[in-house]
């Protein structure tokens, strides 16, 4: 298992949580999003809005599988480049 620490650009409404969750479902790996003492599966819609990710907030990735270091490579840049709303 990978984890790493990234700080969040952006808040996630619907639409970036969806193209988070795209992101993350490419991997084989199992990708989770920690924060406040919070897990959600980053392959989960659902999941990932329920963590009301805002901008400047750091979040933990943890990836664990085959592709692990590819999927938290760019699971990190994809949650560091979001752009504002």
């Amino acid at each position: 298992m990978i984890e790493r620490n990234v700080q969040i650009n952006s808040s996630f409404e619907p639409k970036e949580a969806a193209m988070l969750v795209q992101t993350a479902s490419r991997f084989k790996s199992s990708i989770s999003l920690i924060h406040e003492e919070k897990t959600a599966n980053a392959k989960s819609i659902m999941g990932i809005i329920s963590l009301n990710l805002q901008g400047g907030q750091t979040v933990k990735i943890e990836a664990n599988g085959d592709d692990d270091r590819e999927a938290i490579s760019v699971m990190e840049q994809f949650l560091a480049a979001a752009k504002p709303a």
